[in-house]
Formats: C-alpha cells, structure tokens, sequence
C-alpha cells in the first residue's frame, strides 16, 4: 500500500478498519482533556470496558453467597481457571490440556523448572540471550546458584554480532550446538523486550532437542502479539503475563503451557498442592496427591479469583476477533507508523534509527527507536502533550501501538506532536 502522511489518509485507513470498533471497548487516560495516543501496550495494556462487569459478578456473588460461591457462584470459583484452557489454547497454538493460569510471571517459570532444569553434573547449563528482561536474568541465575553451581559457567548467553542491534538465528543455533550435551535448558523470551525482535522459536526449540536439551519460552511480550504453535513447535514448557497485549490489568495473572507429554509422567519432579490434585477427589482430602491429567498438576494454591476476572474478560474479546485478525491489522498500523517515522525523520534535523528488524517475520507490534540528537526532554514532551510511551536508556523509545485499540489517526497524530517536540527545542 501506497501510505501518504496526512490526517485525511490516515482517517480513511481507520474507517476501512475491521477492528476500529474496539477502541471503544476500553478506556483511554486523558491528558489536558484528551484520550491520550496509548503505545504502552508492550508495558500494560488498557481496561476494558466489560471488565468491571466481571468483577462486579465475583464481588457480587462473594456478598450473596459467601463461601457457596465456591460451587453455586454464576461461574462457580472451585474451577474458574478452567475457564481459560479453550480461549488461551487458540491463541497459543496448544491443546487445552496443556493451558492452564495460575501466580504470576516469574513465580511459574520458577515453577516450571523445578520440572525443566534437572542438572547433572555432564548436563548442567542454561543457554538465554543476552541483557534478557532483568526478571528472567535473576531467575535464572538464583537456579542454577540453587543447584550448587555457579552463574559465570552455568549460564551462556547468546550475543549478538558487533555492531548489530539483533540476534541471528544461525548464531543461536550454532551456540546450541556448541554447548551441546552439557545444555540442560534453553530458555529465551519469545520476543525480545528491548527491540522487539521476534525469535524463530520452532528453529531453536528443534535445536535444543537435538542436544538433548530442554526448551522454555517466556512469552510475555509474544502472548497475544503473534502468531504462536507451541504443540506444533514440540515446545517443553512456556509462560507469559497477561497485562501486556492481553490487558489483563497491573501484575495480573500468567498463562502456562506444559506440554502434554508430560502430564501423568510418574517421575517429573514438580511443585505441588491441593489445586493440582484429582479434581473430583480434591474435597475428600486425601493425604496422597494425584495429578490432574492436564498442566493443571502444576497448579498449587487455589485460583485468585478477583484477579482472574479480567483476564477473562478480556479473552472473549480475543475469542470474538481471533488472533489471524490482530495479526493482520498490527502489520499494518506497525507499517504505517514505520511510514511516518520516516517521513518525519526528513523534516527535522535529528535521526531516527528503527533497531526492530525490518523483516516482518522477525518483528511484531513493537518498534524501538534509536533518537539520535535528542534525549529524555522530548520524551518528556510527548508524555506532557498525551503520548504515553517507554523511554529506556540511553535514548530509545519503545513504541507499541495495540491493535485492539490504537488507531491510525493515533500514528499521525504522533508524528506531527513528535515534530513539533523537535523543532520547537
């Protein structure tokens, strides 16, 4: 498509929009009276409408019912997160035994490898990429420093080349390769925090199988950005938050997926508690534990209620567009917002530089700008003047216009307001 930098261009793009509806779904701050152009979805994503009526249901049903609320609440608590295995499974490419929602993010990668990372003493070392999201790097040092072993040998990051900005899959795989059968794990974000950058998650899941590795995925900036097949990738395990792209408010939830070759596996060693019990034998309080025969075994306590709530309702709005739609329209604004960044970069002084590949395969909804000349002033400006986005040192931001609910118009608007910040200096 030919794009054109103009409100009027950028109006009929947001009419011809399949998806524009939603927008009014959920709720925008405001700064000096107006919604606000919302790039932070990347970061935590907006509320939607309908959530407060799922919540007000739980409050509502807590009053009535008290502790009945358990087995006779509207959607009865016992077995609330099993409301979510069919919903996440489509957007996870999974079998909805293999879903399930329980802690938070990096509580269940902890969990899961308590089943996934089992050193010895041949076969001992996580291979992740380097500067991984802090939480991910703390994770998975505290490991290996559990089992005895110490971080600077155990852990192998994978770098990227000398004055590139992204990683090369054949460089992963090398490295894969190279550690071989002393990787015990492979555990990498499924799309990079800082750039954006999509891995290519069936390459190095089938890699690390090769060396007889483990593979993991956290999938908190993938899960419900891209297109993903976890089953048909013979992914071991992943997990993602759920207040990113699907706006499940602040902290709130994460998804897990186990695959299902490993439920009702006698000798995997997990974590466990009264939730991941035999469903129907779980109120007859038996003093031996036997696993659901779904990744429900790895659940532990029983589910946060009040916070699953909209998770849910923000599900079935993902249930009624379907990923391939998402998928569609973020391509587009994506590619649009690259247009206009380009297109401003030739009226100011100041140079943009796009560190997110520009291979559609390799990116998603983000874009990471390189502002070379300017600093933390002008994102200081766009914040003041109603563009909420991410500042990361030295002097990137990270820009992540949401399908569901970003428009066009939003991206024009962007550019003129980012003009104006740079010249008026």
């Amino acid at each position: 498509m030919q794009f054109q930098n103009s409100r009027e261009f950028a109006r009929e793009l947001d009419r011809k929009d399949k998806l524009a509806n939603y927008r009014n779904e959920f709720i925008f701050p405001k700064v000096n009276g107006k919604d606000v152009i919302y790039f932070v979805g990347n970061s935590l994503g907006l509320q939607p409408k309908r959530t407060q009526q799922y919540v007000d249901e739980v409050m509502k049903d807590w009053a009535e019912l008290g502790v009945e609320g358990h087995f006779y609440a509207e959607k009865p608590w016992w077995d609330y997160h099993e409301r979510f295995s069919e919903k996440l499974s489509r957007i996870v490419g999974a079998e909805p035994s293999e879903v399930t929602v329980m802690n938070t993010l990096t509580v269940n990668l902890h969990l899961l490898m308590v089943s996934f990372y089992r050193p010895t003493n041949k076969r001992y070392k996580i291979i992740c990429e380097e500067k991984a999201f802090p939480s991910d790097q703390y994770m998975i040092a505290s490991q290996v420093r559990f089992h005895g072993y110490d971080p600077s040998d155990a852990i192998v990051e994978i770098s990227k080349r000398e004055g590139e900005q992204n990683f090369r899959t054949e460089d992963i795989l090398e490295k894969i390769k190279e550690v071989g059968e002393e990787c015990a794990l492979v555990l990498i974000g499924g799309v990079n925090y800082y750039t954006g950058q999509v891995f290519d998650m069936e390459k190095i899941t089938q890699a690390g199988h090769e060396v007889g590795a483990f593979v993991g995925w956290d999938l908190a900036h993938a899960a419900g950005n891209i297109e993903l097949k976890l089953s048909e990738w013979n992914v071991d395990f992943a997990a993602w938050c759920s207040y990113k792209y699907m706006n499940s408010g602040p902290g709130n939830a994460s998804g897990c997926f186990i695959n299902k070759k490993y439920h009702n596996k006698k000798d995997i060693p997990r974590f466990e508690g009264w939730w991941g019990h035999n469903k129907e034998k779980r109120f007859l309080m038996e003093p031996e534990f036997q696993p659901e025969p779904t990744a429900n075994a790895w659940q532990v306590s029983n589910a946060p209620v009040l916070a699953l709530a909209p998770y849910l309702a923000s599900l079935e709005m993902f249930d009624e567009v379907g990923m391939p739609a998402l998928i569609e329209k973020r391509n587009k604004i994506v590619a649009y917002l690259e247009f206009i960044l380009h297109e401003i970069d030739k009226e100011v002084e100041s140079t943009f530089e796009i560190i997110t590949p520009a291979r559609q395969e390799e990116r998603a909804t983000q874009l990471s700008v390189f502002l070379h000349g300017e600093g933390r002033e002008l994102f200081k400006y766009l914040m003041d003047s109603g563009v909420i986005t991410d500042w990361r040192e030295p002097n990137v931001i990270r820009l992540a216009p949401a399908p569901f609910y970003c428009s066009f118009e939003d991206m024009y608007e962007f550019g003129q307001i980012l003009k104006k910040g740079i010249l008026g200096k």
